[in-house]
């Protein structure tokens, strides 16, 4: 083997090879497919932006007539088998935008239809933002610990760049995504997760045929029936929880719906280990704290919703205690 041929098999071993591919292919390029106006490596940035004009190139190029785009369910990673049986999965179906549902501090919800000529589903697309938006504001404490396979990666993250942002919003998608499959399983009240592909995901939408979203509790206005009935759901849902040994970690009144008297949880990307977090109790004390101001607000006894009491039973449940 040549010397120089051991040299470049000794550079591959490092994060930057690819850079240092590229400068070499570019020095044996053409000089009439030469990029003159361009000095130096391209930022982050940059190849964001390229490859947004590329994308959005494709998709203009290959857009349905009736709809926004095809179905991307070919190309995504998909919730737990056996599949709902309201859902379209067909990969000639098209995919329509009907508007927005929420606005939220990391991610934005909208209102999709996915159709094929005989039949269709109503999906809520939950699309993370990245580098164009504010920092994620738990961001420190869900990453801790984590390391991604290329150093460069962790150093994007670290240094939060805006290519190290889209691999945090990405990681918040992954982790919901992973979350709610499992939550579904085990038979918890939440969305069924349809497909996650990059930053977006696409879950049940909660709501009826019209469109028209289910409103979370801090909205509703339940009679005193209602109430008890919506607060021994609720005991029920956070026992399912800490029976996986697990806490939803940001649970609130708005992060609960109410679907025709039915309970649901949502936004559960920072979902809580509480044997493997040093502060799971913290987080599950917190939760429950908060919805049980909630129901006392309204109204219920306070030797039913007794903040002190469920959270006992729950560290039992989960056999922390």
């Amino acid at each position: 083997m040549r010397e120089h041929d051991l040299h470049l098999e000794f550079e591959s071993a490092f994060d930057d090879t690819d850079d240092k591919r590229w400068k070499a292919k570019k020095s044996r390029r053409p000089a009439d497919d030469a990029e003159p106006t361009r000095r130096g490596r391209m930022t982050e940035e940059e190849k964001l932006r390229v490859a947004r004009v590329r994308e959005d190139q494709l998709s203009e190029a290959d857009t349905p007539e009736d709809g926004d785009r095809w179905s991307t369910w070919g190309d995504a990673e998909h919730g737990p088998k056996p599949y709902p049986g309201w859902l379209v999965t067909e990969l000639a179906a098209v995919d329509r935008e009907l508007g927005i549902v929420k606005t939220g501090k990391e991610a934005d919800v909208f209102l999709l239809e996915r159709a094929m000529p005989d039949r269709s589903c109503l999906l809520a697309a939950k699309r993370y933002r990245s580098n164009d938006h504010r920092m994620f504001h738990r961001d420190s404490g869900y990453l801790e610990g984590r390391r991604m396979k290329k150093s460069r990666e962790t150093r994007a993250i670290a240094n939060r760049t805006a290519f190290g942002r889209n691999l945090i919003a990405e990681q918040w998608a992954v982790a919901e995504f992973a979350a709610l499959g499992r939550l579904w399983q085990i038979g918890a009240p939440v969305p069924y997760p349809v497909q996650r592909s990059g930053t977006e995901l696409l879950l049940e939408f909660i709501g009826d045929d019209e469109g028209n979203a289910a409103p979370r509790l801090a909205q509703a206005r339940p009679d005193e029936d209602e109430l008890l009935d919506l607060w021994r759901q609720l005991v029920a849902a956070l026992m399912v929880l800490a029976e996986a040994g697990l806490a939803h970690g940001d649970l609130s009144a708005f992060n609960l719906m109410v679907h025709d008297g039915r309970l649901v949880l949502i936004d559960l990307p920072q979902i809580v280990d509480l044997v493997a977090n040093p502060r799971g109790r913290e987080f599950l004390e917190r939760d429950v704290r908060n919805v049980s101001a909630w129901f006392s607000g309204r109204g219920l006894p306070s030797e039913i919703a007794d903040p002190a009491a469920l959270i006992e039973m729950l560290l039992d449940v989960a056999g922390l205690r």
